[in-house]
């Protein structure tokens, strides 16, 4: 048995003879009103998931999964063979249980096996797994749209190798200097030079 504070994802419970795995869980304090806990279950066995509110506090019946690490060999018919790590133990599993994991499956991939009472009940890959690219297939047609391409850029190239230079513009004539001491129209004439004025004439009669 365990209590509603006991909850954590992965833990197990059992409902109604079923099992069912907490996924996801959420305790809640309302302002008014006692608090209680939302969860997300899901059936060990059909995959399907529900929601269902406990009052927080309540006693609730959990059931002993033991996961144990295995290792995956080869498949046979519609079963997938598994190696226990610990005791090398050969565990066959159905399709069915395998799900959709199937699809990810290479040999000798870790992964973890889940029992209960000595039953297999699910199977879980590991979280990430590293992979080498042995080889690629191309489109023969995306090589000919690359080959089209080159060719293109390459005749481009040789038609601008080949093509004659434009001929240069010719040089402008040069300017003659311009005339010293003055602008474009000549030399400035030098300033003139008046002579003295004569003083005026003296009147008879007058000292």
């Amino acid at each position: 048995m365990a209590s509603t504070a006991d909850f954590k994802n992965g833990l197990v419970l059992q409902i109604d003879g079923q099992l069912w795995q907490i996924i996801e869980f959420q305790h809640v304090k309302p302002g008014k009103g006692p608090a209680f806990v939302r969860t997300k279950l899901k059936n060990v066995l059909s995959g399907k998931v529900v929601d269902k509110t406990y009052n927080a506090g309540v006693k609730v019946e959990t059931a002993t999964v033991d996961r144990r690490d295995a290792t995956y060999l080869y498949r046979d018919g519609s079963d997938f063979v598994f190696m226990d790590s610990q005791d090398y133990e050969q565990h066959p599993l159905s399709e069915a249980l395998v799900g959709n994991a199937s699809s990810f499956l290479l040999e000798s991939m870790p992964v973890q096996i889940a029992f209960h009472d000595s039953a297999p009940l699910y199977l879980e890959l590991p979280t990430t797994v590293e992979l080498v690219v042995t080889h690629t297939e191309t489109r023969h047609q995306d090589i000919e749209r690359l080959l089209a391409a080159l060719r293109e850029i390459r005749d481009l190239s040789q038609a601008l190798d080949d093509s004659p230079a434009a001929p240069a513009a010719p040089a402008a004539p040069p300017q003659p200097p311009p005339p010293p001491g003055g602008g474009p129209d000549g030399p400035r004439p030098p300033d003139a030079v008046l002579p003295p004025t004569p003083p005026p004439p003296s009147q008879p009669g007058r000292p």
